[in-house]
């Protein structure tokens, strides 16, 4: 019987310094499982969503998402001002008493993870990912 689990979260060799699945073989093993789909939230870029696309044509299949896991900063990138996104602005405490390591670029920023729906929803993150770029 078929696993309707879905891994969402997935960084691809394109994902820089953080990824290292090869496409084919990542749809190949999901396909073996499978599952329904599979999606891609690369780091910051969307370089590899073509390839994603294409490679996922060869998996009848399987679905396949494209995201990405974009870096949110609360100001700008030349602000020099810690902010931070706890409760109250303030930095969580980890268990060893100093700041929780969970927060990004000593809290600059943090990420969000989002998934294109439709043909619009992958416009918007190309178009998000592009602005990123430049900002």
């Amino acid at each position: 019987m078929p696993d309707s689990f879905v891994h969402l979260h997935n960084h691809t060799e394109y994902s820089m310094l953080d990824g290292a699945q090869r496409l084919a073989p990542m749809f190949a093993e999901v396909a073996r499982q499978g599952m329904p789909a599979i999606a891609m939230s690369d780091h910051g870029n969307m370089f590899g969503a073509y390839e994603f696309a294409q490679v996922a044509k060869g998996f009848a299949d399987v679905r396949p998402i494209i995201g990405i896991e974009a870096y949110v900063a609360p100001s700008s990138r030349f602000s020099r001002t810690k902010e931070f996104w706890g409760p109250g602005g303030r930095r969580a405490v980890g268990d060893d008493g100093e700041g929780s390591k969970d927060v990004s670029g000593g809290g600059r920023f943090t990420h969000m993870t989002m998934w294109a729906h439709n043909a619009e929803g992958l416009r918007n993150l190309f178009r998000l990912s592009t602005q990123a770029s430049y900002e």
